[in-house]
């Protein structure tokens, strides 16, 4: 039966299965919050993820790519792992310890709008009838999902961290695209570089302000699962779906997130929506993916938010 599946067929279930771990990462990340500080949590797990990955990346037939980096392109590693990993992971981490899965996941599907303007005001690239329209839907599903806007202070806190985290995504997004398709530099190197400065400054982060608690079995089993599976296998495989599908299809596939940690949230976490805010989820996730699908200028294609979690 598996040989009739096409390549490309092949690379739409693979995405989906990706997607499906990145959503499930949301609950177990609720889950191990109860126990384990939020800097601390992200710092293990992606400091274990680049250990992973760091094998890989010193094989005989990728020792050569690592060499040949030179000091500006490590400049840009640099900078790409302290925002997408150390501040946008760290921000997410720390939102959740404050927020539902939902409410998170919302506000960072907002990235695709703030890249937008980044390109409306960086490239001069205009998002197009169909863009605006996504724009604007996807501020009607945030003021639907939000709407009446009452937060306690605890729930502020929370927001004000994610919203920094959605504008380090935006210009994460953006120079992860640079780097991607200017640059020439393999993937693989790319994630083992940048996830390991990020991994290795959130843990220190995590040290310095909130400590290392005693985890027991259960939370070494979370943090390994996390790192194995829902971050170098997800990561790897992420990428080498890439080669096959379209970034049109890349993006919608990715935004099915947004509905899986919903769902995945109340069935497993107890966090229930309401028909409103379920609206104005379904509103926000349309419209953003409206604006991935604009036209791009040529070489900086693909989805505009980072994929994962």
């Amino acid at each position: 039966m598996f040989k009739r599946i096409s390549a490309h067929n092949l690379a739409l279930l693979q995405a989906l299965l990706v997607t499906f771990l990145w959503s499930t990462s949301w609950v177990l990340i609720k889950i191990g919050l109860v126990d384990i500080p939020a800097l601390t949590f992200a710092g293990l797990r992606y400091s274990l993820a680049f250990l992973c990955l760091l094998p890989l990346a010193l094989r005989r037939s990728q020792r050569q790519a690592l060499r040949d980096i030179n000091h500006r392109q490590w400049f840009l590693l640099v900078l790409y792992g302290m925002g997408f990993y150390a501040i946008v992971q760290g921000a997410q981490f720390v939102g959740l310890a404050y927020l539902e899965a939902a409410t998170v996941s919302l506000l960072l599907n907002f990235t695709s709008i703030i890249v937008a303007f980044m390109g409306l005001s960086w490239l001069g690239e205009r998002p197009g009838r169909l863009g605006w329209f996504g724009i604007g839907l996807s501020v009607l599903g945030g003021l639907v999902f939000f709407y009446p806007v009452a937060f306690a202070s605890r729930q502020l806190l929370g927001l004000s961290v994610v919203a920094i985290g959605v504008f380090a995504n935006a210009g994460s997004s953006v120079l992860g695209r640079y780097i991607n398709h200017r640059e020439n530099l393999p993937p693989l190197q790319v994630t083992t570089v940048s996830m390991g400065i990020g991994g290795a400054l959130l843990l220190l982060s995590g040290g310095l302000f909130q400590g290392f608690p005693n985890l027991e079995f259960v939370h070494w089993l979370i943090i390994i699962w996390l790192a194995i599976v829902n971050t170098a296998f997800a990561f790897t495989l992420w990428n080498h779906t890439l080669r096959t599908l379209a970034a049109m299809e890349s993006s919608i596939i990715n935004n099915t997130m947004l509905i899986q940690i919903a769902l995945l949230a109340w069935i497993f976490l107890g966090e229930s929506l309401s028909p409103q805010e379920w609206s104005g989820m379904f509103l926000a996730a349309l419209g953003t993916l409206l604006v991935q699908l604009r036209p791009r200028r040529r070489g900086l294609t693909g989805p505009d938010a980072e994929p994962g979690s």
